[in-house]
């Protein structure tokens, strides 16, 4: 799949598409603030970092914190070379080991069950939708340290700052991503444990009704996309 991958670019609305596909988790956790990511926010993800950046086609990828595989499956689509995918929960990996079977992809993707602490090595490319700090205070910083820690390239998903009507309303009429200023905290942050953010894009984010204390059949809201390469040392 990689390898034809490489010779075309895949059109978003065909990226969507096969990421549809791909199911969501079956029994969310609400502690491990468990939202799957959405088709139309993973299409835009994987379709910056390949086709913007060049940070997919052909590289090493690590899905941190994959769930249900979502974007380490979309990165294979579109030509990674070799896909690693770790989460702590064992439901999640189950259910990105089944997704990859359906979509004969099996034998192309690593799962590992495991904390940060399971993951070493090099990657070219981290891709991570993590916790966002709203069950567990500054979930999302250890997931940053780690990913910095192995990978050259970054692109990590964050809550955006503040609620936007505005920018809420411009991403839903336009292309489904606008760049954005980074937040000073996690700029800082990411200075510290040696990265640079290049650039910041706000998407849009709908989630149904999941859990007890959501009040609406649906909720939007701005999440921000962190673009961060590792400095060299």
């Amino acid at each position: 799949m990689g390898e034809h991958a490489q010779k075309r670019l895949i059109r978003k609305l065909d990226l969507e598409r096969f990421l549809s596909q791909v199911a969501s988790q079956p029994n969310p956790k609400v502690h491990l603030e468990q939202y799957t990511v959405s088709e139309q926010i993973a299409a835009n993800m994987l379709y910056l970092a390949a086709y913007v950046n060049d940070d997919i086609v052909g590289k090493s990828v690590l899905d941190l914190g994959c769930g249900t595989g979502r974007l380490a499956l979309g990165a294979l689509f579109v030509g990674a070379k070799d896909v690693v995918g770790v989460d702590i929960d064992r439901l999640a990996i189950q259910t990105a080991n089944e997704n990859s079977k359906n979509i004969c992809l099996a034998d192309a993707v690593q799962w590992v069950l495991g904390d940060l602490s399971v993951v070493v090595g090099r990657f070219n490319t981290v891709l991570q939708n993590p916790p966002f700090g709203v069950q567990a205070r500054e979930a999302d910083r250890a997931f940053l340290v780690k990913a910095l820690e192995v990978g050259n390239c970054v692109y990590s998903l964050h809550s955006h700052p503040e609620v936007d009507a505005r920018l809420i309303k411009q991403l839903k009429t336009g292309q489904g991503f606008l760049q954005v200023p980074a937040s000073p905290f996690l700029e800082k942050f990411i200075a510290k444990h040696g990265g640079s953010v290049k650039s910041v894009y706000a998407l849009l984010m709908t989630i149904p009704r999941m859990f007890d204390f959501h009040t609406k059949l649906k909720h939007d809201f701005v999440i921000d996309m962190y673009v961060i390469k590792k400095n060299s040392s």
